[in-house]
Protein backbone atom coordinates (compact mmCIF):
# COMPACT_ATOMS: atom_id res chain seq x y z
CA UNK A 1 0.00 0.00 0.00
CA UNK A 2 1.00 3.65 -0.82
CA UNK A 3 0.27 7.25 0.81
CA UNK A 4 0.34 9.68 -1.98
CA UNK A 5 0.15 13.60 -2.06
CA UNK A 6 1.00 16.15 -4.33
CA UNK A 7 2.43 19.58 -4.22
CA UNK A 8 2.04 22.62 -6.17
CA UNK A 9 5.00 24.48 -7.56
CA UNK A 10 4.77 27.93 -9.60
CA UNK A 11 8.40 28.82 -11.60
CA UNK A 12 10.17 30.23 -14.16
CA UNK A 13 13.02 28.74 -16.59
CA UNK A 14 13.71 28.31 -19.84
CA UNK A 15 16.08 25.58 -21.95
CA UNK A 16 19.36 26.77 -22.46
CA UNK A 17 20.54 25.89 -25.84
CA UNK A 18 16.88 24.40 -26.96
CA UNK A 19 15.65 24.78 -30.37
CA UNK A 20 11.68 25.75 -29.64
CA UNK A 21 9.40 27.93 -27.74
CA UNK A 22 10.87 26.86 -24.31
CA UNK A 23 14.25 28.57 -24.85
CA UNK A 24 12.55 31.90 -23.83
CA UNK A 25 12.15 32.61 -20.39
CA UNK A 26 8.40 31.12 -19.22
CA UNK A 27 6.57 29.95 -16.10
CA UNK A 28 4.47 27.00 -15.42
CA UNK A 29 2.59 25.51 -12.77
CA UNK A 30 4.17 22.65 -11.80
CA UNK A 31 2.31 19.41 -10.16
CA UNK A 32 4.38 16.77 -8.34
CA UNK A 33 3.14 13.80 -6.91
CA UNK A 34 4.61 11.68 -4.17
CA UNK A 35 4.34 8.13 -3.35
CA UNK A 36 5.52 6.54 -0.14
CA UNK A 37 5.79 3.11 0.91
CA UNK A 38 6.94 1.45 4.18
CA UNK A 39 8.85 -1.67 4.22
CA UNK A 40 7.10 -2.82 7.24
CA UNK A 41 3.47 -3.81 7.82
CA UNK A 42 1.27 -1.29 8.75
CA UNK A 43 0.39 -0.18 12.52
CA UNK A 44 -3.13 -1.11 13.42
CA UNK A 45 -3.79 1.86 15.49
CA UNK A 46 -2.44 4.12 12.77
CA UNK A 47 -3.93 2.68 9.83
CA UNK A 48 -1.75 4.32 7.59
CA UNK A 49 1.33 3.60 5.66
CA UNK A 50 2.70 7.45 5.95
CA UNK A 51 0.49 10.61 7.08
CA UNK A 52 -0.19 12.38 3.93
CA UNK A 53 -0.12 16.00 5.47
CA UNK A 54 3.35 14.97 6.45
CA UNK A 55 4.64 13.96 3.20
CA UNK A 56 3.95 16.80 2.54
CA UNK A 57 5.49 19.14 5.49
CA UNK A 58 8.75 16.92 4.95
CA UNK A 59 9.08 17.42 1.36
CA UNK A 60 7.48 21.12 1.51
CA UNK A 61 10.21 22.36 3.86
CA UNK A 62 12.71 21.67 1.14
CA UNK A 63 10.91 22.31 -1.90
CA UNK A 64 9.37 25.46 -1.52
CA UNK A 65 12.86 26.80 -2.30
CA UNK A 66 11.55 25.93 -6.05
CA UNK A 67 7.92 27.32 -5.61
CA UNK A 68 8.10 30.96 -7.04
CA UNK A 69 11.52 30.72 -8.13
CA UNK A 70 13.68 31.07 -10.95
CA UNK A 71 15.31 27.99 -12.20
CA UNK A 72 18.43 28.02 -14.73
CA UNK A 73 21.25 25.80 -15.78
CA UNK A 74 24.42 26.57 -14.61
CA UNK A 75 25.53 27.26 -17.92
CA UNK A 76 22.92 29.64 -18.97
CA UNK A 77 24.31 33.41 -20.07
CA UNK A 78 20.66 34.53 -18.38
CA UNK A 79 22.39 33.79 -14.79
CA UNK A 80 24.87 36.39 -14.03
CA UNK A 81 22.58 39.07 -15.45
CA UNK A 82 19.78 38.01 -13.43
CA UNK A 83 21.93 38.20 -10.63
CA UNK A 84 23.41 41.28 -11.43
CA UNK A 85 19.92 42.96 -11.45
CA UNK A 86 18.91 41.53 -8.49
CA UNK A 87 22.16 43.08 -6.41
CA UNK A 88 20.77 46.57 -8.51
CA UNK A 89 17.61 46.48 -6.97
CA UNK A 90 18.99 44.85 -3.69
CA UNK A 91 17.35 42.00 -3.80
CA UNK A 92 20.65 39.56 -4.51
CA UNK A 93 20.64 38.68 -0.72
CA UNK A 94 17.40 38.74 -0.01
CA UNK A 95 14.46 40.99 1.22
CA UNK A 96 11.83 40.85 4.19
CA UNK A 97 8.84 40.18 1.82
CA UNK A 98 10.78 36.90 1.11
CA UNK A 99 9.56 34.98 4.05
CA UNK A 100 8.55 31.57 1.99
CA UNK A 101 12.19 30.22 1.61
CA UNK A 102 13.44 27.00 2.80
CA UNK A 103 17.15 25.76 4.20
CA UNK A 104 19.75 26.45 1.34
CA UNK A 105 20.62 23.26 -0.52
CA UNK A 106 23.86 22.33 -2.70
CA UNK A 107 23.68 19.01 -4.40
CA UNK A 108 25.07 17.18 -7.22
CA UNK A 109 22.11 18.05 -8.97
CA UNK A 110 20.96 22.07 -8.32
CA UNK A 111 22.00 24.24 -5.52
CA UNK A 112 19.10 26.72 -3.73
CA UNK A 113 20.07 30.16 -3.72
CA UNK A 114 16.65 30.83 -1.25
CA UNK A 115 17.33 34.37 -0.44
CA UNK A 116 17.08 35.59 -4.18
CA UNK A 117 14.72 33.16 -5.24
CA UNK A 118 16.75 31.43 -7.38
CA UNK A 119 17.78 27.44 -8.21
CA UNK A 120 20.95 26.21 -10.49
CA UNK A 121 21.10 23.30 -11.83
CA UNK A 122 23.09 21.17 -13.55
CA UNK A 123 20.57 20.25 -16.29
CA UNK A 124 17.85 21.82 -17.90
CA UNK A 125 15.16 21.64 -15.60
CA UNK A 126 12.96 19.47 -17.94
CA UNK A 127 10.04 17.55 -16.04
CA UNK A 128 12.47 14.73 -16.36
CA UNK A 129 15.00 16.72 -14.56
CA UNK A 130 12.81 17.99 -11.75
CA UNK A 131 12.08 13.87 -10.65
CA UNK A 132 15.61 13.48 -10.61
CA UNK A 133 16.45 16.76 -8.58
CA UNK A 134 13.55 16.10 -6.11
CA UNK A 135 14.38 12.27 -5.52
CA UNK A 136 17.90 13.39 -4.75
CA UNK A 137 16.70 15.85 -2.07
CA UNK A 138 14.20 13.38 -0.50
CA UNK A 139 15.41 9.92 -0.63
CA UNK A 140 17.06 10.36 2.85
CA UNK A 141 13.46 11.69 4.27
CA UNK A 142 10.83 9.47 2.86
CA UNK A 143 10.42 5.85 1.54
CA UNK A 144 9.40 7.48 -1.96
CA UNK A 145 8.54 4.46 -4.33
CA UNK A 146 7.45 7.30 -7.32
CA UNK A 147 7.51 10.60 -8.52
CA UNK A 148 5.34 12.17 -10.81
CA UNK A 149 6.01 15.44 -12.15
CA UNK A 150 3.54 17.21 -14.61
CA UNK A 151 4.15 21.13 -16.17
CA UNK A 152 1.97 22.13 -18.58
CA UNK A 153 1.15 19.64 -21.36
CA UNK A 154 4.78 17.23 -19.96
CA UNK A 155 4.77 14.94 -17.49
CA UNK A 156 7.18 12.07 -16.26
CA UNK A 157 7.18 9.54 -13.67
CA UNK A 158 9.57 7.08 -11.82
CA UNK A 159 9.51 4.62 -9.69
CA UNK A 160 11.59 3.45 -7.02
CA UNK A 161 12.92 0.27 -4.84
CA UNK A 162 11.83 0.72 -1.11
CA UNK A 163 15.35 -0.79 0.71
CA UNK A 164 15.03 0.98 4.41
CA UNK A 165 12.57 1.67 7.03
CA UNK A 166 12.21 4.48 8.74
CA UNK A 167 11.32 4.47 12.41
CA UNK A 168 7.54 5.86 13.09
CA UNK A 169 5.63 6.96 16.07
CA UNK A 170 3.00 3.90 17.06
CA UNK A 171 0.76 6.64 17.71
CA UNK A 172 0.45 9.04 14.89
CA UNK A 173 2.58 7.38 11.96
CA UNK A 174 5.51 10.24 11.57
CA UNK A 175 8.66 9.66 11.16
CA UNK A 176 10.68 9.71 14.71
CA UNK A 177 13.84 12.33 15.33
CA UNK A 178 17.24 10.65 15.49
CA UNK A 179 16.74 10.02 19.32
CA UNK A 180 13.25 8.09 18.57
CA UNK A 181 11.08 10.60 19.63
CA UNK A 182 7.93 11.38 17.98
CA UNK A 183 7.74 15.77 17.44
CA UNK A 184 4.25 15.64 17.36
CA UNK A 185 2.87 13.61 20.28
CA UNK A 186 5.88 13.51 22.55
CA UNK A 187 5.69 9.54 21.90
CA UNK A 188 9.94 8.07 22.99
CA UNK A 189 11.18 5.17 21.54
CA UNK A 190 12.18 2.15 24.11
Amino acid sequence: MRSITTINLQYAHRFYEFCGEAQYLHGHTGILTIEVKDSVSINPGVNMVFPCNEIKKTAWDILQNFDHALILREDDPLLPAILDVYEKQGIKNGHAQNTMKGPAFKTELATAYPDCRLVVTKETMTVEGMIKIVYDLLKDKLNITKLTFSSGANSASQEYEVTKTIDRCPFCGIALDKKGKCHKCGYQKK
